[in-house]
């Protein structure tokens, strides 16, 4: 809460983006993928395998793939 006492408090300016910590893939995200694989190239699961580690769904990650990097 930002208050009129002694000093103004002012909001930090520009966007500052929180680190957030990478998870470990589950057995199942990692036997999902592994099967996955025989589709795609190394760099569209490479790309899935790092959205995923940071919280997208298998799903999300996918399209994000597909999207930017193709099959």
């Amino acid at each position: 809460m930002y208050t009129y006492k002694a000093k103004l408090k002012t909001k930090p300016k520009g966007k500052a983006k929180a680190k957030r910590k990478t998870k470990a893939l589950t057995q199942r995200q990692k036997d999902t993928l592994k099967r996955h694989s025989v589709h795609h190239t190394k760099k569209h699961m490479t790309m899935m395998r790092k959205l995923m580690k940071s919280g997208k769904t298998f799903t999300q990650s996918h399209k994000m793939a597909m999207k930017k990097v193709g099959k």
